[in-house]
């Protein structure tokens, strides 16, 4: 979301707006966020009371939720579902001054379903130092079946009365043995988006659809020589927000896939940068000036930022590798996103790093590539 690595499962769903919030968790801003309910717009809509936040996240590392809360001082009230079911689950509850939070969820006859008990706190490994997440245990009202829990608030700003809406692409080939579970958003009340919703559908379906083939083009006797934990492959997507307003839009699909046989999965990160003004995908020459190097500034960064992360004594940075995987070379810097502070760049597993040290991450900030942005660009307000 933010995307970090959780292979084999990427989690996620929906979203709408999310309310600008201090790193003091305690002391929010005004900023109005709302509900992908079908009676309260994502993006606009009457003014409610207190703040309203939108987080996506999971159970137990593999259930995707999105969860929308109103905070009015300590008193939290909201929603949750899981995006392949679709239907909201009400939640109450409180949070205080230490950011203790406790929710407790309701079906729709009033009974206890079920608690969150976690930490409001700030997101960590996030590029936006504003955003917050809760982590903790869910269970039981009873406390039975505990198990972990954890969302994350997403940086979304718009104006506009409109919804987003997280589509789903579930399928379980018991044939062919593969599963696939993968989801994208789309923005539904107007048509500015209609260029952007094609681009997200399009992108995955197109992964989806590589999957497919790649899949059934093998013979599924084979599988049965196999351990039983290792016959079925999988393909999981979810997508983050990373920046998101009337005029622009960055997103990251984190992809997790098994292939049957293997000794483990493995992830990649794709993302879409979006210009809604002037309906076009955006790629990374677009934000700079012409015959500017911005390849090698942006990897100069990156490659000192990794060195002095592989200092560290548990760090599994490939030093050796870095000017390899880190270089000023176009495929290395694929993967992308816009930030309010930053671009943030992602490094899949084993292109800086070894396979269990997840994906990286380096935020190169703005002011480090002020002098090359297009002043009239997709991320000129940046450099001013």
């Amino acid at each position: 979301m933010n995307i970090k690595f959780k292979i084999g499962l990427f989690i996620i769903a929906g979203l709408l707006i999310a309310g600008a919030c201090r790193k003091q968790i305690v002391k929010q801003s005004t900023a109005s966020n709302s509900s992908p309910s079908a009676d309260v717009p994502v993006g606009g809509g009457a003014a409610q009371t207190g703040q309203k936040f939108f987080f996506r996240g999971s159970i137990n590392n593999s259930l995707s939720i999105e969860m929308i809360l109103v905070r009015d001082g300590d008193h939290l009230t909201g929603n949750y579902l899981y995006p392949r079911v679709g239907k909201d689950i009400a939640l109450a509850g409180t949070v205080d001054n230490d950011g203790n939070a406790q929710l407790t969820e309701s079906d729709e006859t009033g009974k206890q379903t079920g608690l969150f008990k976690g930490k409001w706190q700030a997101a960590k490994d996030s590029p936006d130092p504003s955003l917050v997440e809760i982590q903790g245990k869910w269970s039981k009202p009873d406390g039975s079946k505990s198990t972990d829990f954890v969302v994350t608030q997403q940086p979304l700003e718009f104006s506009a009365p409109i919804r987003v809406v997280p589509k789903v692409i579930k399928e379980n080939n018991k044939e062919k043995l593969y599963t696939i579970e993968a989801e994208f958003p789309q923005i539904d009340g107007d048509s500015r988006f209609d260029g952007f919703n094609r681009e997200a559908r399009a992108m995955i379906t197109k992964d989806v659809a590589a999957f497919k083939t790649a899949e059934n083009s093998q013979e599924g006797d084979e599988a049965s020589e196999l351990p039983a934990e290792t016959q079925t492959s999988t393909l999981n997507a979810g997508y983050d927000f990373r920046y998101a307003t009337d005029d622009l839009i960055s997103l990251e699909f984190g992809e997790g896939s098994y292939s049957r046989g293997a000794a483990h999965g493995n992830s990649m990160t794709v993302a879409l940068n979006y210009d809604v003004k002037n309906g076009k995908k955006l790629t990374l020459g677009d934000l700079f000036n012409p015959k500017s190097n911005y390849l090698k500034t942006i990897s100069d960064y990156c490659i000192k930022e990794l060195k002095e992360r592989a200092k560290k004594e548990d760090s599994m940075i490939l030093a050796d590798q870095l000017e390899t995987g880190a270089g000023p070379h176009a495929d290395n810097y694929r993967a992308w996103a816009i930030t309010k502070k930053g671009l943030w760049i992602t490094f899949d597993p084993y292109q800086v790093a070894a396979y269990a040290a997840g994906p990286q991450n380096v935020l190169v900030p703005y002011s480090v590539l002020r002098d090359i942005i297009k002043p009239d660009g997709p991320i000129g307000n940046f450099a001013r």
